[in-house]
């Protein structure tokens, strides 16, 4: 059916294909329609450009950059951006899920059993895809298959590493929770590491602040005497 709609005779399937993994990327909870989608931005960009050409000076030069860069910017501000928030959203649930779950396993259950117990117990993005991924296992795929298919719905390279590790020690032996547990110092590790890099940017932050707004208040304070006498002469 979604072959008849009109946008997958313009656009290439290579951007198809593009926009649909992104997405996915978006997990399970996204209601986007990849083409409603681009017929949205194709739509905006034509009533963009017109708007522009019909209503600005110079619109025949001004439009056609304005729509271009608008064209590229959609997809960055709707789907880019947005996969850019979940990773961080996912990264911070992750850690807590995988406590519980670590524990849940120590008590002597498979990890079947602990995502399980996990997901009915806790309520985030993250638990959400591991809901759909079990449902996926009780509708009659593998535990692998199903796995990947969830890899496909997150964006996370950490926790679709902490996935695969999971899986390995589940099917080829080992211990899981010790797997998990090295694989969680990574993950509090690294974003430890974004925190750091998040407080040394915020001198620059402030000064790029200062300039903007505080220098500009000094110099009306300090100035401000002339500019009184100047009006009232």
């Amino acid at each position: 059916m979604k072959k008849k709609h009109l946008v997958y005779k313009i656009y290439p399937q290579s951007s198809i294909n593009r926009i649909e993994e992104k997405i996915k990327l978006l997990g399970v909870n996204c209601k986007y329609n990849p083409a409603k989608l681009l017929a949205k931005r194709l739509l905006l960009s034509i009533v963009l450009f017109v708007f522009i050409l019909l209503y600005f000076n110079y619109g025949y030069f001004f439009a056609p950059i304005i729509t271009f860069v608008f064209y590229l910017g959609y997809e960055k501000l709707i789907l880019d951006y947005n996969i850019k928030q979940r990773i961080k959203r996912l990264e911070r649930d992750a850690i807590f899920f995988f406590e519980v779950l670590g524990l849940t396993l120590e008590s002597g259950r498979n990890l079947k059993t602990g995502l399980e117990i996990t997901v009915a117990n806790i309520d985030n993005e993250l638990s959400d895809e591991f809901k759909q991924m079990l449902d996926e296992i009780r509708l009659g795929r593998s535990f692998k298959e199903s796995l990947n298919l969830m890899k496909e719905r997150i964006p996370s390279d950490s926790i679709n590493s902490i996935n695969l590790s999971l899986m390995q020690a589940s099917m080829y032996g080992g211990s899981v929770t010790e797997s998990l547990n090295n694989q969680l110092d990574y993950l509090r590790e690294k974003q430890l590491l974004e925190v750091k890099a998040e407080i040394t940017k915020l001198p620059t932050k402030i000064s790029v602040i200062s300039v903007i707004f505080f220098i500009p208040i000094m110099f009306l304070v300090i100035l401000s005497p002339v500019i009184i006498t100047f009006f009232t002469k």
